[in-house]
């Protein structure tokens, strides 16, 4: 592997801003991203109380059918005495989901291992899987790469009630058939048995998405000692239904500082990310038909689509009696972890820093400060034939990721074109026009409309010649042409980042089930430019 750091044009404004503005960090945030930050968050973590023994035997429970390694063993006694986390979280996409799952795990990682160096305290690498999500859309596919650019591999099976990724329960069957065709698509190399066998494996051990998730992510970096824990795990409500009765009593408060502050955010021009409202009681009830979003109304917490109602009383009741009948949103969420892990810095993409910019004053409303925010690292994965197509075609990432393949390729497809040919043509068809003028003059009315439609068809013909000309000429250079595709597929897809539409596996399976591994050893930076790595 070769690695190389660029910065990225046009990017994020508020991740501009959050690097760049020091007025936009201290109106938005508690601490700066930078060293000197982590020894006082350390400080303020150890004047704070946490359940350590209850939240690291939960996580042991929860690991122990997926594999607790020997490092994430020592994690876990470290989590009960004065352990502080690094933590960072996604949504249980099928086959690990898109690749900037895995650069926040990663980000994690080697953010907790530097930490642990500096401060000479142990510092606890944690993912948080959002399995109380119930947005299922957003998981349930693979896209993969043609020729003609991406395709989008979805899991067929509906499911109708707004279930949790942590209870939707796949069919086995249809599982294996979904991810045997994702590898066909891949494309058959050395690596695709052995791959695939590890993934079908994965996916019958399991049967909800989340479970997927975990096998696989906890295979990849097993050797690190990863903790994971799901957002939707019951035994984990336990620990949280002190929280949640604090949420049900400041709900009103709460909506208003959100409020508030989106409001702030928004005329600074960094939009509204969560269109946060006043009514808004930020949290989920776990319902019959699904997990169904509460408002407040007249003091009660209401869902109109289901005719629930609850009192503060009734609310109060749940949450010390049946926890895991409630939920957090994105609101809750960020404050909840808080309130849990003793958290050091959390490892967020740029849109969770939008949202997250919204609850300085919300976490403040539970006497607690936001942890430091460090940005994942954002990665670009180049294969061995997209770096030979880049050298043939003397393009640049430069000029991929700012969209101009394209534009490159039909320059490379005009420099090709017979002009002799293409001269030929207009003038054969400035000649027609002129000769069927001169017929027009000496015709009839009748006699016009139909040179008129004679002319047509041979305007016609000319266009079919012109097109058939083309497609010869490019299928004599059908393999120049491909690797325009390959830089484009492969690098940008569909105008995006690569992270953010294909999975790891796509690049396991050129490279080798070790990839993640490698990255590991690679000295990627932490500082906000965005890596290429040359596998």
């Amino acid at each position: 592997m070769e690695i190389e750091t660029m910065v990225l044009k046009n990017r994020n404004k508020v991740m501009e801003a959050y690097e760049r503005d020091n007025e936009f960090i201290h109106n938005f945030f508690d601490y700066k991203n930078e060293r000197s930050s982590y020894p006082e968050r350390l400080a303020e973590l150890r004047n704070r109380s946490f359940l350590r023994n209850e939240l690291s035997s939960v996580i042991r429970s929860f690991m122990e059918p997926f594999g607790i390694s020997k490092k994430a063993s020592i994690h876990l006694e470290e989590l009960t005495e004065n352990g502080v986390v690094v933590i960072g979280g996604q949504q249980a996409g099928i086959m690990t989901g898109p690749l900037y799952s895995i650069h926040k795990a990663i980000t994690v990682i080697l953010l907790a291992e530097k930490k642990r160096r500096e401060l000479g305290v142990p510092v606890i690498p944690v993912f948080w899987v959002a399995g109380e999500d119930h947005d299922l859309d957003e998981i349930n596919h693979v896209y993969t790469e043609t020729s003609n650019g991406t395709m989008k591999l979805k899991y067929p099976e509906k499911f109708i009630l707004k279930l949790m990724a942590s209870d939707a329960k796949y069919s086995s069957k249809e599982m294996t058939t979904f991810i045997e065709n994702v590898f066909r698509q891949f494309g058959e190399t050395e690596h695709t048995r052995a791959l695939m066998e590890e993934v079908l494996t994965a996916a019958d051990m399991e049967e909800t998405f989340t479970g997927f998730f975990v096998r696989l992510i906890n295979g990849l970096f097993h050797e690190q000692g990863l903790l994971f824990i799901d957002s939707a795990y019951k035994p984990l409500r336990e620990i949280e239904k002190s929280h949640f009765a604090q949420f049900i009593v400041k709900s009103d408060e709460l909506a208003k500082l959100v409020v508030e502050k989106e409001e702030q955010f928004s005329q600074l021009g960094f939009g509204k990310p969560i269109e946060a409202e006043k009514e808004a009681a930020h949290l989920f009830y776990v319902h019959e038909t699904g997990r169904v979003l509460l408002s407040k109304e007249d003091g009660d917490f209401v869902n109109d689509s289901t005719g629930i109602r609850f009192t503060r009383d009734e609310m109060l009741h749940i949450a010390n009696n049946k926890p895991w009948l409630l939920s957090n949103n994105v609101a809750t969420r960020p404050i909840m972890q808080d309130l849990v892990f003793p958290v050091l810095a959390f490892v967020g993409g740029p849109g969770e820093i939008a949202y997250w910019a919204l609850l300085k004053e919300a976490f403040q409303l539970f006497n607690i400060r936001m942890p430091i925010i460090a940005p994942r690292i954002s990665m670009t994965l180049v294969s061995k034939r997209a770096k030979q197509a880049m050298e043939s075609t003397s393009m640049t990432l430069e000029e991929v990721f700012a969209g101009k393949t394209p534009e490159v390729r039909e320059q490379f497809v005009h420099s090709l074109q017979n002009e002799r040919f293409e001269n030929l043509i207009l003038e054969t068809e400035k000649q027609l026009k002129s000769k069927y003028e001169e017929l027009e003059v000496v015709s009839s009315i009748a006699m016009r409309q139909l040179l008129e439609k004679n002319l047509k068809f041979h305007q016609k013909q000319l266009n079919y010649l012109r097109k058939k000309a083309e497609e010869e000429l490019l299928i004599r250079h059908e393999s120049e042409l491909r690797k325009y595709s390959i830089i484009e597929n492969e690098l940008f897809p569909g105008g995006s980042l690569q992270e953010r539409i294909y999975t790891p596996y796509l690049f396991m399976n050129q490279y080798g089930p070790d990839l993640v591994k490698d990255l590991l050893r690679q000295p990627i930076k932490m500082d906000g430019t965005h890596q290429i790595i040359y596998l």
